[in-house]
C-alpha cells in the first residue's frame, strides 16, 4: 500500500490497540505486508487486564464493557474459532440505582423496561423505535466514516432527527417521571458533554438500542483476552507484531511504504514532521482534547451489597441518582470544576465471571469524568456515590488501586490528560476529527491515522482502523 514513490516497503502500524490491530487485520486480509509496532510489551492499547491490587484479582486497566464489540462490521468478521473471547452476557445490560432503594434496570427485553417505566414506557418505546431491533444496520451506518452515504438512509434519517438533540431537552419533551429521565441522562453522559449540548441524544439514543440489542457484554478473563485474541489473529494473517518498540521519529519505521498511526493526533505531528503540512498539520496540533477520566479499581471480600436487590442482575451501573444531579456534575467537569457528587460509570464483572477474584471475593471498577489532566483525588467522592446506594460497601474494599487522569496517560500516551474518548466531542469533532476534510484519515503522502481520533471516534469497535485501511486500500486501487 503505498504512495507514487515510496518504496515497496509494505505498510507499517505504530500503535495496537483495538484500532490500529483493525488496520492491520484489514490490510492484510487484503494481501498486503503488514508490521505493528507496540511501544508496550504487549499488544492491546487500552484492552488490558492485571492484577492491580492484591493477587488472584483481575482487574481491566481501562476498557471494561464492550457494547460495541458484538454486532459490528469489524468484529462480527473476526472468526470465533480458533481465536475465540469467551463473551459474558449478565442478566442485564445496565443498574440505574435511585435514591427511593429501587433501580431501573435495562434487560434486552424494550417491554420489560418499558412496563418498569411505568406511564412513560410508551415514550420510551416511541423514543427507540426500531433501532434495537434493526441494531447492526445502525451500527453500520453510525460507524461509517462520517461523509459516507449509510446504506439505509431511512433508519439513519429517523435516528439523525432524533440525534440532534440535547439529552435534557429530549428527557423533558418525552418523560414525565424523575425514573426515566435519570436513566437517559445517565445514557447521555456517555458522549462526555454537558446534557444540554446539541447531539448528545445521538449517544443516549445509541447507548439505549445497543443495551438492548447487544446486552453490553464482559470478556471471559479481562478485556486482555480480546487484545490476545486480536492480536493471534493478525498474527495468523501474517501480521508482523513487534513489542517494547517505541516510535518517536520517523527513521524509526524503518522505511515504510504507508504508515497507519494509531496514536493522538499530537504525537502523529511530532513524528511525521514536514510529511504532514498545512490545514492537515494545524489540525493536528490544535486538536482538542476533552475531559480526563479518574479511575478506582477495588477488591472486594463479598459483593457490593446494594440496597436494590436488582442492581446485582448487571455487570454495569450508572450510578449518580437523578438527572439534575448528572446535568451538573458533567456540566461542571466541561467547564473545568470538579464536581462534589460525579456521576460514576461502575462494572462489576466478577458476579458473573468467578475467574476476576478468589473465591467469595470479588472485584469491582469505577470511574467519573474530572477536566483534562485533573490532580484532584475522586476516590472519596466516588466511593461516597456507591456507598449511597449501597450502604456498607466501604466495608468490603480490601485493597484499591487509584488511577487519575496522568496515570491513564501513563499507561497509554494516546489518553492526553486522561482523556479516554480519543478527543473532545463538540459538534464539529463528533463529524469531523482529527480535521475537517473529505479523506479524513489521509494526513499526507502515506500518512494516514486509524486511532479514536479519527472518525467514528470512541469506543471498542475497531471502525476507524477499518475505515482508514478501508481508505488507503481504495486509494491503491485506483492508481492501478
Amino acid at each position: 500500500m503505498q504512495e507514487k514513490g515510496s518504496a515497496d516497503a509494505g505498510a507499517v502500524v505504530v500503535g495496537s490497540g483495538p484500532n490500529g490491530l483493525a488496520a492491520a487485520i484489514t490490510l492484510a486480509r487484503a494481501g498486503r505486508s503488514v508490521r505493528v509496532l507496540e511501544a508496550a510489551e504487549v499488544p492491546g492499547g487500552c484492552l488490558r487486564s492485571d492484577e492491580g491490587t492484591l493477587p488472584g484479582f483481575t482487574h481491566d486497566t481501562c476498557s471494561a464493557t464492550f457494547p460495541m464489540a458484538v454486532g459490528t462490521p469489524f468484529f462480527s468478521g473476526v472468526p470465533r474459532e480458533p481465536f475465540p473471547v469467551k463473551w459474558i452476557f449478565p442478566q442485564a445490560a445496565l443498574a440505574h440505582p435511585l435514591d427511593d432503594g429501587s433501580c431501573v434496570l435495562v434487560t434486552r427485553s424494550v417491554d420489560s423496561l418499558a412496563k418498569s417505566l411505568g406511564r412513560d414506557g410508551a415514550a420510551y418505546r416511541r423514543y427507540l423505535g426500531g433501532f434495537a431491533r434493526r441494531w447492526k444496520d445502525l451500527a453500520a451506518d453510525i460507524l461509517k466514516p462520517a461523509l459516507g452515504l449509510p446504506r439505509h438512509p431511512v433508519l439513519f434519517a429517523l435516528f439523525g432527527a432524533r440525534a440532534l438533540w440535547p439529552v435534557s431537552a429530549t428527557s423533558r419533551a418525552l418523560f414525565r417521571t424523575p425514573r426515566a429521565r435519570a436513566f437517559l441522562a445517565g445514557m447521555g453522559a456517555h458522549s462526555v458533554m454537558p446534557l444540554e449540548h446539541p447531539f448528545t441524544s445521538s449517544f443516549s439514543l445509541f447507548m439505549c438500542a445497543s443495551a438492548h440489542a447487544t446486552g453490553w457484554p464482559i470478556p471471559g478473563g479481562g478485556a486482555g483476552a480480546i487484545a490476545r485474541s486480536l492480536a493471534a489473529y493478525a498474527r495468523a494473517l501474517g501480521v508482523d507484531i513487534v513489542t517494547s518498540r517505541p516510535v518517536r521519529s520517523w527513521d524509526d519505521l524503518g522505511g515504510a511504504g504507508s504508515v497507519f498511526f494509531d496514536l493522538a493526533p499530537g504525537q502523529i505531528a511530532a513524528i511525521a514532521g514536514d510529511r504532514i503540512t498545512g490545514r492537515k498539520k494545524a489540525g493536528l496540533q490544535g486538536y482538542r482534547h476533552g475531559p480526563g477520566a479518574f479511575k478506582v479499581d477495588w477488591a472486594l471480600d463479598g459483593p457490593i451489597p446494594w440496597r436494590a436487590a436488582d442492581c446485582s442482575r448487571a455487570a454495569t451501573l450508572h450510578i449518580g441518582g437523578p438527572c439534575e444531579e448528572i446535568d451538573l456534575a458533567e456540566r461542571l467537569v466541561a467547564r473545568g470544576l470538579t464536581p462534589e457528587n460525579p456521576f460514576v460509570f461502575l462494572v462489576q464483572p466478577s458476579l458473573f465471571d468467578p475467574s476476576r477474584a478468589p473465591s467469595g471475593k470479588h472485584t469491582a471498577w469505577a470511574y467519573c469524568h474530572v477536566p483534562n489532566n485533573s490532580a484532584v483525588d475522586m476516590t472519596a467522592r466516588i466511593e461516597a456515590q456507591v456507598e449511597r446506594f449501597a450502604p456498607g460497601f466501604r466495608d468490603r474494599i480490601i485493597a484499591r488501586r487509584v488511577i487519575p487522569p496522568s496515570g491513564f496517560e501513563r499507561l497509554n500516551p494516546n489518553l492526553v490528560g486522561g482523556d479516554i474518548a480519543g478527543g473532545a466531542n463538540s459538534p464539529l469533532q463528533i463529524f469531523f476529527r482529527p480535521t475537517i476534510s473529505l479523506d479524513p484519515y489521509r494526513l499526507g503522502p502515506g500518512v494516514f491515522i486509524c486511532s479514536a481520533s479519527s472518525p467514528p471516534g470512541g469506543g471498542v469497535h475497531g471502525m476507524c482502523g477499518v475505515n482508514a485501511a478501508a481508505r488507503a486500500l481504495c486509494r491503491e486501487r485506483a492508481k492501478e
